[in-house]
């Protein structure tokens, strides 16, 4: 026998949910583009970004140089594309460092507390005190400029937003059914920590990282414009933008070009991290 069910019985997805989704998707469709171009560079790049030209220098955009020319008669095209290389390079060695860091510390504080929790919280804090940029420019003036040497920089002055997430979830933790059950099966210490509060927190960490990958650009591209990022002749947008800032008024394209692709990568992230974070937390299910 066939059920017939009215309209009132159709459940249909909620619009918030809808755009949810649709702000998720469109970011890790922008993040997949940004990751294939800096994979696939060699085969994108219609020149080799290095090759000068003395001739063709600040050409304006073309048929064939469809972003323009730098100073040099780079095809800035080929010079932006490769220039996401360095960025997401830069990018993926600052997470790999900050994470864990935050993640230890603020589990180790939510978890054991007392005296431990007092004197992590309180270096912490002495942390996010520090202007992030000018610690980093700080850093790399004594260090000298380079890539690894900027992800130390700015990793530096970018844990401490992780570690309070995670003793704040970790303290949330400590007192729950989850953990006393786990206890009642001999499960203490280290064991705990890691493998049961620390899969707990990693979502949340997920989406802090994706929300602050938008910031760690800026900040990227920041020691690149002054200098202090990867060094000339490799392709990267923060000092490409400083080297379209001297000709902005008359070849403004020169600063467009990386311009843009900085604005590109950090909505992509943001767009990202926006989505991930509405789609995992749960009180904004209907």
């Amino acid at each position: 026998m066939t059920q017939h069910l009215s309209d009132a019985e159709i459940v249909t997805p909620a619009p918030r949910r809808r755009r949810r989704l649709t702000t998720l998707v469109i970011g890790g469709t922008l993040v997949a583009i940004l990751v294939l171009t800096a994979l696939l560079a060699p085969l994108l790049a219609p020149f080799d970004p290095n090759a000068q030209t003395i001739s063709a220098r600040l050409l304006a955009p073309s048929a064939a140089h469809w972003f323009g020319t730098d100073g040099f008669g780079r095809d800035l095209l080929s010079r932006v594309i490769y220039g996401a290389r360095p960025t997401l390079l830069l990018v993926s060695l600052i997470l790999v460092l900050t994470i864990p860091v935050g993640l230890l510390i603020g589990i180790t504080a939510g978890y054991i507390g007392g005296w431990t929790e007092r004197v992590l919280m309180r270096i912490t804090d002495i942390f996010l005190s520090l202007p992030n940029l000018v610690i980093a420019l700080a850093l790399v003036s004594i260090l000298g400029p380079g890539l690894l040497n900027g992800a130390l920089a700015l990793a530096l002055t970018s844990w401490p937003p992780f570690a309070r997430q995670a003793r704040a979830e970790t303290l949330a933790l400590r007192r729950s059914d989850y953990l006393a059950a786990a206890r009642m099966q001999g499960i203490t210490g280290l064991r705990l920590m890691f493998g049961h509060i620390l899969p707990l927190c990693l979502p949340s960490a997920v989406v802090r990282a994706a929300l602050s990958l938008g910031g760690i650009i800026l900040s990227a591209a920041g020691l690149g414009f002054l200098g202090m990022g990867v060094q000339p002749p490799t392709a990267e947008w923060g000092s490409m933008v400083a080297e379209g800032s001297k000709v902005i008024f008359d070849q403004w394209w020169v600063a467009a070009a990386p311009g843009g692709a900085i604005l590109f990568a950090s909505l992509a992230f943001n767009l990202t991290g926006d989505g991930l974070r509405d789609r995992l937390d749960t009180r904004n299910d209907s």
